[in-house]
């Protein structure tokens, strides 16, 4: 049997922060990797751009929309069935209250006790590097380019 490369799939990462606390989730019952915690956020539609990506998910999955944001990393990571092009952004701030519209449980968490939550691999690996941006006026870009708007850093997991 050959080995076939997967296909990367692009998926925008909403750090969404409320002082020095983050917004985690964990994915729901009937999901790929249920009960891992996760920054929230998705797959891109195509034809999407980053800033349209982590808007539509948040509104989908929170009910919230991005005032504030700026691009952080970009990891990629590959899971056993499926390579992730992961774009981390800051959300500095936001309209609306987040709501678990996807029978997902959330928690706004220090890194500290993040560290102590099964997180996806992917997203674990960067928790001991996650700070609270320093500032928070950065308004969020109307239009990023959707072919890889940041150097990645490549990781696999076996």
């Amino acid at each position: 049997m050959q080995n076939t490369p997967l296909p990367i799939l692009d998926v925008a990462a909403g750090i969404v922060w409320r002082g020095d606390r983050f917004l985690a989730a964990c994915r729901p019952a009937g999901k790929p990797r249920a009960g891992f915690w996760e920054f929230p956020g998705g797959k891109f539609a195509p034809g999407e751009t980053l800033h349209q990506a982590l808007t539509r998910e948040l509104q989908e999955e929170l009910g919230i929309t991005p005032l504030a944001c700026a691009l952080w990393q970009c990891v990629e990571h590959r899971y056993p069935e499926i390579h992730v092009r992961l774009h981390f952004v800051h959300v500095q701030n936001f309209a609306g209250e987040p709501t678990p519209r996807e029978g997902q449980e959330l928690r706004w968490v220090t890194v500290a006790e993040a560290m102590v939550l099964p997180f996806l691999p992917a997203d674990l690996a960067l928790l001991p590097g996650l700070h609270p941006p320093k500032e928070h006026n950065a308004q969020c870009p109307g239009e990023q380019p959707r072919a890889n708007p940041c150097a990645c850093t490549k990781k696999t997991t076996p």
